[in-house]
């Protein structure tokens, strides 16, 4: 079983989410639903992925929801600190090209 821990710490419009582990078909919803029931008076969605080891198409859906989700409502999503393999994910799929990716 995929583990994942997800943090998350609002100030202000700017919403914190420090997550750490597999974001895989098993723990992508959470990430989701942890994510979109803080979304509300957000205009800044950071992702700190620092700790985030793999990602799956699953999780790239994830991102591609909050990414439109956010941008609709005149906000921005950022990715910070992914690590190497993951960003190879991000290229491979062309998410370099929507993201706004912070290394």
């Amino acid at each position: 079983m995929s583990k994942l821990t997800i943090t998350k710490k609002q100030e202000n419009e700017t919403l914190n989410v420090t997550v750490a582990g597999r974001v895989d078909t098993g723990t992508a919803p959470n990430l989701n639903s942890e994510v979109e029931k803080s979304i509300g008076g957000v205009k800044k969605i950071v992702l700190n992925f620092e700790k985030v080891e793999y990602i799956s198409s699953s999780g790239l859906r994830v991102l591609l929801s909050l990414h439109k989700t956010i941008i609709a409502n005149g906000g921005e999503l950022i990715i910070r600190k992914p690590i190497d393999t993951v960003i190879e994910v991000f290229d491979v799929t062309g998410f370099t090209d929507i993201l706004n990716i912070e290394k």
